[in-house]
């Protein structure tokens, strides 16, 4: 028998998450395949904060939308707006952003390769051995083989890799998410549409428990909608929520849909030579259903660790993914969980959620928070004007 090709990392899923960690273990002068498959586009709003733009180096001709405001709509329609004071948020369109990050990954030295995971297996010495089906092969080929001394599953939040070979990874809690891409309305058209603001409606007939949005891209805008209730009919949502803008008559140019990860698994690693990254590892943040930046942070992440595991020898390199990841953004990713479980609740609860977006206090440490991904502690007293102020909504002793 013909022997195996050996790499150093065999990278199953060639999203944010994957095609960052190929980058830089390439980089590191390892042998990398980036194992993708080809063509699927994931349901995603787009925004990219500036900090994901200076960390990742991503080149201006990838931006196709500047963001400088959101517009908060409650379930009685009340607007708030929020506008961004001296900055913006950038949006990407996912099949041109991923497919860049790939080919930066294959410009950095790693191979690349279409085809569907299937399987790993372990030789009598206990290596890995990644079986994948390569596209276009005949169902009835045998699968490829290619040896791994280390794997990084990042094959998205119903990751296999997952699944079969990391034990008690556990289960994160999913909303289904979907969206359609439109031709992004004229003035004419749309008069209430704004091309540099990004609308997110909160109200319980366009989702029971997440919310719905319109994030303009340039030419086209995504508008969607997600809910963990199984039953909850995401199109019809949709539907609705383009009537309500406005946007029923624009020309629809495609729609998706899939599941997304609101925690990160209890364990990332098997203790031997396999690490999660992305939704694999359930790095979605919760409330607000950002990925990009957790993915492509996630994928660094467990990067170092497999580095660092290739140069030491010892396993137990691998946990220093999630430990690092949760160290720097576990609290975040906690407060946003408490904080959809309880205003995402009920209509009554949304439309003070929406009252409290009101307050330039919580906008500009909002904004603060989610441009530079941290949480604010350098304005002591707008956190207790803030506390305050959330008390006496909680209580009733304010309108909302």
């Amino acid at each position: 028998m013909a022997e195996l090709e050996t790499f150093d990392v065999v990278v199953v899923g060639g999203g944010p998450a994957g095609a960052t960690a190929a980058t830089d273990l390439a980089r590191h002068g390892r042998s990398v395949l980036l194992l993708d498959k080809a063509g699927r586009i994931k349901p995603c709003g787009g925004a990219v904060p500036p900090r994901l733009i200076r960390d990742f180096e991503i080149p201006d001709h990838l931006i196709c939308a500047h963001i400088t405001s959101a517009r908060i709509i409650s379930p009685t329609d009340r607007h708030v707006d929020m506008p961004i004071d001296g900055g913006f948020v950038g949006m990407v369109n996912r099949d041109v952003f991923d497919e860049w990050l790939r080919e930066r990954a294959r410009d950095a030295g790693a191979v690349r390769r279409s085809g569907s995971f299937e399987d790993i297996q372990r030789e009598s010495d206990g290596t890995a051995v990644v079986l994948y089906r390569p596209k276009g092969a005949a169902p009835d080929s045998p699968p490829e083989r290619v040896r791994a001394r280390t794997i990084i599953g990042a094959d998205g939040a119903n990751s296999t890799v997952a699944r079969h070979h990391v034990p008690d990874a556990g289960r994160a809690p999913f909303v289904f998410a979907y969206h359609e891409i439109i031709r992004t309305p004229t003035k004419a058209e749309a008069p209430n549409f704004d091309g540099t603001r990004c609308d997110v409606y909160y109200r319980g007939t366009l989702s029971p428990d997440f919310y719905g949005w319109i994030f303009p891209h340039g030419d086209t805008t995504s508008i969607g909608t997600g809910s963990m209730h199984k039953g909850f009919s995401l199109r019809e949502a949709v539907g609705e929520l383009r009537r309500a803008a406005g946007l029923e008559h624009a020309e629809t140019l495609r729609h998706e849909g899939a599941p997304i990860p609101l925690r990160p698994l209890k364990r990332w690693d098997n203790g031997r030579d396999i690490v999660l990254a992305g939704d694999a590892a359930g790095v979605v943040a919760p409330a607000s259903g950002e990925g990009i930046f957790y993915a492509m942070t996630g994928g660094r992440v467990a990067a170092e660790a497999v580095q660092t595991f290739l140069v030491t020898g010892d396993a137990t390199s691998l946990k220093l993914a999630r430990k690092h990841f949760m160290a720097d953004h576990g609290r975040v990713f906690w407060v946003l969980e408490k904080m959809q479980n309880y205003w995402y609740s009920n209509d009554k609860r949304r439309e003070r959620f929406v009252s409290i977006c009101g307050d330039r206090d919580v906008q500009q440490i909002t904004w603060d928070a989610y441009m530079n991904k941290r949480l604010v502690r350098s304005r002591p007293f707008a956190h207790a004007r803030i506390f305050f102020k959330n008390i006496a909504h909680l209580t009733g002793l304010v309108p909302a």
